[in-house]
């Protein structure tokens, strides 16, 4: 059974919809799903069959949508940043990545009888791993600060690099398999680098004069990207995709250009574009595999899994600090991702175009590699971190925006309740206040790019905003929603709510829940405080309950948080009514006892 083009292509996006969620649900990367997906509607039931139904359309939206993933891709990597992340990331980006294309590509050609050439191409798409898988991975993985960065840091900067390895040596194979002169294609490099960093610089001229209003700004560099790409296929064949991936790079290291919303557009986007794409991919694999594919595949993967991975990361950081240990478990952790799977299928379509051999073989063996990774890593990783002594616990800490003594004092609530607290404020005089207290401190606006280099998230899950500065909160809130979820991001308010009026009032989707009731501002807390108001910790009994602690301390009391019997804290929001139980340690602001008359 097949189904009309438009219902099919609704139904992709669905699907793809559902993927991406059931992934943040289970917090495995995407991608599984999504080639899964594709392989059941594919192969397994023939429902879609994307050359029947996209025919000659299809080369050319998949070229398309590589680029664009591609730019978004490069648009990431900062040459300013590559000095400080490290002699391990160093080596693994470098001579590691090098060793790897070529083990790997060892490994193809013995393994699976490929030509040296495609081997080549093979071991250039699968030597990177890619942010889009890594970090779900981290997630659950949740290793210490070293191995976390480590791996970020790899997936981050290898991405463009690997991509940019696979398509210089893809123009090398397209060259010489149209009899082009070395001259022809260091003209076909050269003119795709020359397009991509002339249209970075065009674009960079533009915005950095404002003269593309911000609305028309991602609607523009989406022209530009596709303009340039086109273009310098049309002058090289073949070229395109360089042109991109050095104009992202470009366009990324030019100073003074916002390109934050860019990214933000390009991002969604991109999941748009590999939610479908990866289903569309998938869908064409042909089952069976060429006769032996699939065991050469699933050896291929061993092979990449217990010998290339650990060879790599062993020569790459020889010298670093990284402890055995640690080393271990990024020898272990290397999924494979978007730019193995798109540029793959690709470079499978046009090489198959020009009779290539072995091309129609590359693409189920990055696929098997990409699954086999994916799976096992993402089962296995947790226990061996924990088995390793790596792994870091629950994510139950709380990152407090503010240092005044409110912010102090809860901040010290939580962390006599035994819970990771770290205050972060660029008010020096609070911080000095709260380093004498004896509580963890970030220097800094916990929002600004220097946080995200340098402020240390391992073990926090929550934010409590409560600075005196309303907008900045608000900020904070959105700005660590997707680090830690909508649901784990607080503010407290600064104005009552009659005092924000239409005018004053901040937009909706700019807040998040407030804290301690609907009248509870940080004027009211701080005034609490200054007349003899003190936070409690309590431990109810079935003997000594909630309205038990309110009778002895004072019918006012405010209940602030609670912790569970497993230790999970509880936050009392406008929002969320607790309701503490016996087990329960609740955490009250509480009125200054009443003198004995």
């Amino acid at each position: 059974m097949t189904l009309q083009p438009g219902l099919m292509l609704a139904c992709m996006l669905g699907i793809g919809f559902l993927a991406q969620w059931l992934a943040w649900r289970v917090k495995l990367p995407a991608i599984l799903f999504l080639l899964l997906a594709g392989i059941v509607l594919g192969p397994a039931t023939g429902v879609f069959r994307p050359d029947a139904m996209l025919g000659d359309l299809l080369f050319p939206l998949v070229s398309l949508a590589v680029a664009l993933i591609l730019f978004e891709g490069s648009m990431t990597l900062r040459f300013h940043e590559l000095p400080g992340i490290g002699r391990a990331v160093r080596g693994l980006v470098s001579y590691g990545a090098i060793a790897a294309l070529l083990l790997l590509a060892l490994s193809a050609r013995l393994i699976a009888g490929l030509g040296w050439d495609v081997a080549l191409l093979f071991g250039a798409l699968t030597c990177v791993t890619g942010p889009t898988v890594i970090a779900p991975m981290l997630r659950t993985l949740r290793p210490n600060a070293r191995i976390a960065n480590t791996l970020r840091w790899e997936g981050i900067v290898i991405d463009p690099l690997g991509a940019l390895f696979a398509v210089l040596i893809y123009e090398a194979i397209v060259s010489h398999k149209e009899g082009h002169t070395v001259g022809v294609f260091l003209g076909t490099i050269g003119c795709g680098a020359i397009i991509g960093a002339l249209a970075a610089w065009a674009l960079a001229w533009l915005l950095r004069r404002q003269l593309i209003p911000e609305y028309l700004q991602n609607f523009g560099v989406l022209a530009t990207v596709l303009l340039a790409f086109s273009l310098s296929n049309t002058f090289a064949h073949e070229s395109g995709l360089l042109a991109v991936t050095i104009m992202g790079i470009a366009l990324g290291n030019i100073r003074n250009v916002h390109i934050d919303d860019i990214l933000d557009f390009k991002e969604n986007l991109t999941t748009l574009l590999v939610s479908s794409l990866f289903i569309l991919l998938a869908a064409r694999l042909k089952w069976p595999l060429p006769d032996g594919m699939l065991w050469a595949g699933i050896a291929v993967f061993l092979v990449a899994q217990f010998l290339v991975r650990p060879l790599t990361v062993v020569f790459a950081s020889v010298g670093s600090s990284l402890s055995w240990r640690e080393r271990a478990l990024i020898a272990w952790v290397a999924p494979r991702g978007i730019v193995a799977a798109s540029v793959s299928a690709l470079f499978a379509l046009r090489l198959q175009e020009l009779g290539v051999a072995g091309a129609d073989a590359m693409v189920p063996l990055v696929f098997i590699l990409i699954i086999g990774t994916v799976v096992l890593q993402s089962a296995t990783a947790r226990p061996l971190a924990r088995w390793l002594g790596v792994a870091e616990p629950e994510p139950r800490g709380v990152l407090i925006y503010g240092s005044d003594e409110v912010a102090r004092a809860v901040g010290k609530a939580l962390a006599d309740a035994g819970f990771r607290v770290v205050l972060a404020d660029d008010s020096w005089d609070g911080i000095r206040h709260a380093r004498m207290e004896g509580l963890a401190t970030f220097f800094g606006n916990p929002a600004s790019p220097h946080a995200e280099r340098n402020l240390d998230l391992t073990g926090l899950g929550r934010l409590l905003a409560m600075s005196t500065h309303r907008e900045r909160n608000s900020l904070a809130c959105v700005h660590y929603r997707r680090e830690f979820g909508r649901e784990k991001v607080y503010r407290l308010r600064n104005l009552a709510p009659h005092e924000a009026t239409d005018r004053a009032a901040i937009a909706g989707n700019l807040l998040a829940p407030p804290l301690f009731g609907e009248d509870m501002t940080h004027a009211r807390f701080g005034e609490l405080l200054a007349t003899g108001w003190r936070i409690k910790s309590t431990r109810l009994t079935p003997a000594f309950g909630w309205s038990d602690f309110t009778e002895r301390n004072g019918a006012q009391s405010v209940l602030l948080f609670g912790v569970d019997e497993k230790g999970n804290l509880r936050v009392a929001s406008a929002k969320r009514l607790l309701e503490p139980k016996a087990g329960w340690l609740a955490i009250a602001l509480t009125p200054p006892a009443e003198p004995a008359s």
